[in-house]
């Protein structure tokens, strides 16, 4: 692998399309030498996001509703010898496709992500950062706001994502782990937006966070954790 590669940059949306122009408008700015191909996965059946889409060589996908089964129907379209899962709300820092390409030639690697950056000024979400950082270097499983990057040949041969209402990110990587196959933790961060933590209150927000990956780390199902989620914090 090298700069020849292509990566193929899947996108799960649901009704994002007030920002899908400029999540795609970034990307595209971004330099790299090898072949790029975005796919945008809708899970709303009436492609509303789709719609909204002003650039013609963008590949558009419907798909049931569900993060996992968007980015794993992306994947098995996706053209690309590396797959970069990038949610719509997330700025890719400027280096990153050449970035991704270098350690992806690195045989040792099946994969990585970025650090965490969120897109405000407050200092408690540096704080956040640093926990966030701190967390995928020890424990080697980072999250989907991360910008996930994987070897196509391996994601698909190992399954891809697992289908399930959420922690899809956190159980795959949990997997290359146990397979004690090596992902790259980027230093650079993403951008990523700080409205869930806006709207729901940063520190709810966060401990809502911790409490859904501490039971499922626990053991508790993942269709639990969503019925949790959806009678408390939604």
């Amino acid at each position: 692998m090298g700069q020849s590669d292509t990566i193929s940059i899947i996108i799960p949306v649901l009704y994002e399309a007030s920002i899908i122009n400029r999540t795609i408008g970034g990307i595209l700015n971004l330099p790299y030498d090898g072949k790029l191909e975005i796919i945008v996965v809708d899970g709303s059946p009436d492609g509303e996001t789709l719609n909204a889409i002003g650039k013609n060589d963008i590949k558009k996908v419907i798909s049931p509703k569900g993060r996992s089964y968007q980015m794993n129907r992306g994947a098995l379209d996706a053209h690309g010898e590396i797959l970069l899962f990038l949610h719509a709300d997330t700025e890719l820092p400027a280096d990153a496709l050449k970035t991704i390409s270098l350690v992806m030639g690195k045989r040792e690697f099946v994969g990585g992500a970025f650090d965490l950056g969120i897109e405000s000024e407050k200092p408690v979400f540096r704080l956040i950062e640093m926990a966030a950082s701190f967390r995928s270097r020890v424990t080697r499983v980072p999250y989907g706001d991360q910008a996930i990057f994987v070897q196509k040949e391996y994601f698909l041969s190992s399954g891809g994502f697992r289908e399930m209402p959420l922690m899809e990110d956190v159980e795959f990587m949990k997997r290359i782990r146990k397979a004690a196959d090596k992902i790259y933790i980027v230093p650079e961060k993403v951008k990523t937006s700080s409205r869930r933590w806006e709207k729901e209150g940063i520190l709810c927000c966060t401990l809502r966070n911790w409490l859904l990956i501490t039971l499922y780390s626990a053991g508790v199902p993942p269709d639990r954790l969503a019925a949790l989620y959806r009678s408390n914090f939604k």
